[in-house]
Order: C-alpha cells, then structure tokens, then sequence
C-alpha cells in the first residue's frame, strides 16, 4: 500500500488524522481471538462492522473525488486518479473508477452522501439510489428529485439493493403519477431496444457428445422460455414434493425439459431452410431401424447411437430416413422447377454436404441445383440435382466460371479465360 509521504503535514487535516487513528485501532485487534463472543455479541458487532464499512466507503469515496479534482496521480504520470489509485492500492482498475465515480455521485446526491455515512445504508443500495435517480426525466422539478431520493433512503431500511433498483423504477408513481405512466413506457421501449441488440446465441459442441451454449435474451423472450421449460420440467409424482410444497426443477430437469422441447416443436411452425423444414432428420440403415446396433446420423452430420435414432424416429417432428427401403417416387420431371422435400432429403442422405470438390457445407444450409438447368430443359429430379452451398450455388450460376463433374460425384468450378 502506499505510504503518506509527510506523515506530520498530511495527517493534520481531521479527515487523515481520524484515518491514522482508525488504523491504529484496527491493529489493536488484529490478533485477538473471537471464539469468546456470545451468539448475542457475535451478532451485534457484525452488524456494527457492516454499518462502519459502509461509514468508511463514503469517507474513502469523499476523498478519491477529491483527489481526482485536484489530480492526483498527474505527478507522476498516471492518466488518471484511479488509475494511480488501482496501481497504489492494487485494486483492478474497474474497481478504482467505481470509488472515485462513487464519490463524485455522492457530491450530488447528499441525501444518500449523509445516509451511507451515517452507516444507514451499505454502497450497493447508495449506487442503485443514484442510479434510480439519475434515470428520471431530465426535466423534472429539482425538489421532485430530492423527494424521490429520500423515498428510497427510506425504504433502504427495508429493501436489498435488487429489491431498491425495481423499487425505483417505479419512482415516478409516488411523484408525480400523472407523468409515471409515459416515463415508464420510454423506459421500457429503452430496455427492449438495448436487448435486442444485445440477444446473443453461442453453441459449440466438445466433441464428446455434447453441445454447450450460452445466450443472452430480452426479458419478455426469457420469461416465455422459462415458462415452457417449467411446464415440461414440471414433477409428476409425489416424490417430487416437500414440507414446503413443489420443488422448483433443478438444472439437470430444467437441461431436459429443454431437450424435450426441441423435440417436439411441431415441425410445420419450422421456416425452410434450404427447402426443408429446419427440423431433424434421422438418417439410418434398415437393420439400425430393426433394433442392430450400428450407429446413425443426423443431417448435419454428428453421429447418434443406434437406440437415440430409434426413438427420435418414434417421434412427431422428426424425419426418418431408412436407408434401403422403400420410398416415394422422387421424379417429378418437369412439372415442378424446384426439387420437393422429399427429394431434398434424399439429396441430404445421399451426397452429406455440398459436392464442391473441397466444401464441406452442412446439407441442411445448401441448395438443391440442377446439373442441367431446369431453364435450359433440365429435370427435376434427384439424379440430376446436386447439393452446392449457397456460394458454390452462386458460382454455378456465374458465367465468369465453368463447373466440371469430377469422378466420386463432385464438382470442380475454374474461372473462364
């Protein structure tokens, strides 16, 4: 830590001297032993400790926001007073601009500045009073403003900082109601724009059979999903109750409810991807089907075993493919332009990924292509249909290449000279 560099100049001021002895007093009781105290003692003095950190909070944020106005840290280069906080103190960074944020936010907001020092509140509760504060509407009477800070303060006695941040969002209400309904509604408008912006999916499979994620959803989207997921999580059986009533699903249920979800979202809500719904296909021999046990595979190319093909074919939603049975007729000729869904999947089974000599584009995100273009009196069928990913698609197309068959059934494109 840094030590005062005039310890006879700089401990004169109140402030420094009731810091040196505070410090004193903290080392007197540096080695003394708890294990004496009563329950009732215990109890007294944590409480106490907390109310005296949130005392010590708001003196050491009164002092970053004055060190910050008179620059410290410009004397020996630093680009800013927390940063030369966060190197002398060995705090991160981040946690450095929130001291010295927090000071000068107090310098505004005194009402919450005399309760945190007075250990009436802790700093969660100070940030998420000035926070709910600092969102009302810009041109609200300042003495508005001042009753809205004190409501909070006064329920801080009651509330956590989470239950004083929703508490505040309804602070115009207790205000001024006649203008809480519109304020409301711009916030609102506010939070969902920024959560759709920031919506998010990631999923990577560990090659090990399972597939982790992470998402980011708006709040709307999140509550929809975590309904459906607790209607299928649901217990049913009396087992799965307690004294206190229903046990909420843990995650491992909530995992599979999730799964059981994906399973059965009915296939004809699906949009097309590709000219198939985007839903599963099960793509598995005749003696898989008939209970052997040699593996299966799903469209886009991971390998399931043979008991999860058997029963995902049982199931509404997904398609099975059984390779050498019979099938429906696939040759529709010329009576359609584009290849059916039948004929798509078969096209899945049948060529993997894209024929492109070199891609391995998923089936289920490329295109059906004519060899013989259907404009130029090519057929609609699978023998002379191909898949080709969107870009090689695009390139079959572009006069400036040529497509050559290569042996094996792919393709091979080379730019016209």
């Amino acid at each position: 830590m840094a030590q005062f560099p005039d310890p006879e100049i700089t401990r004169s001021h109140r402030v420094a001297s009731a810091t040196a002895q505070m410090q004193a007093v903290a080392d007197s009781v540096v080695d003394a032993s708890v294990w004496s105290m009563t329950a009732v003692e215990a109890s007294t003095t944590l409480v106490d400790l907390t109310r005296l950190e949130a005392r010590v909070c708001e003196l050491k944020a009164r002092v970053a926001a004055h060190a910050d106005d008179l620059g410290v840290g410009e004397e020996v280069g630093a680009t800013s007073t927390a940063n030369w906080l966060a190197h002398q103190t060995k705090q991160t960074r981040p946690e450095a601009h929130r001291v010295v944020r927090l000071g000068h936010d107090l310098q505004v907001h005194t009402i919450t500045r005399d309760a945190l020092a007075a250990g009436d509140l802790v700093v969660e509760q100070a940030r998420a009073i000035i926070r709910a504060v600092d969102a009302l509407p810009d041109d609200l009477d300042s003495e508005l403003v001042a009753q809205a800070e004190r409501f909070l303060v006064e329920r801080a006695a009651e509330l956590d900082a989470r239950a004083l941040a929703i508490a505040g969002k309804r602070l115009l209400e207790v205000i001024a109601p006649d203008a809480a309904d519109a304020h409301e509604a711009k916030l609102l408008e506010r939070e969902e724009a920024l959560a759709a912006q920031s919506c998010r999916l990631t999923m990577t499979d560990d090659g090990h059979g399972t597939t982790h994620g992470r998402f980011a959803l708006p709040t709307a989207q999140g509550a929809m999903l975590a309904k459906i997921l607790r209607g299928f999580a649901a217990p049913r059986h009396q087992a799965a109750t307690g004294p206190l009533g229903e046990r909420r699903p843990g995650p491992q249920r909530m995992g599979k409810a999730f799964c059981e979800l994906i399973e059965r979202y009915p296939t004809d809500r699906v949009p097309d991807a590709g000219g198939v719904n985007a839903t599963a296909v099960v793509i598995m021999t005749y003696e898989t089907l008939m209970g052997g046990l040699k593996a299966a595979h799903l469209d886009t190319g991971e390998p399931i075993s043979a008991g999860q093909a058997r029963r995902l074919a049982s199931q509404a939603g997904i398609i099975p493919v059984v390779l050498g049975s019979k099938s429906e007729i696939l040759d529709v000729g010329r009576q359609k332009r584009f290849h059916t869904k039948a004929q798509r999947i078969v096209l899945m089974v049948r060529d993997q990924h894209c024929t492109a000599d070199g891609c391995d584009w998923p089936p289920g995100m490329c295109h059906a292509h004519h060899d013989h273009l259907w404009s130029q009196g090519g057929r609609t069928d699978v023998e002379h249909g191909r898949l080709l990913c969107p870009r090689h698609h695009a390139r079959a197309h572009d006069p400036a290449f040529e497509m050559t068959k290569l042996p094996g059934g792919k393709v091979a494109f080379y730019r016209r000279t």
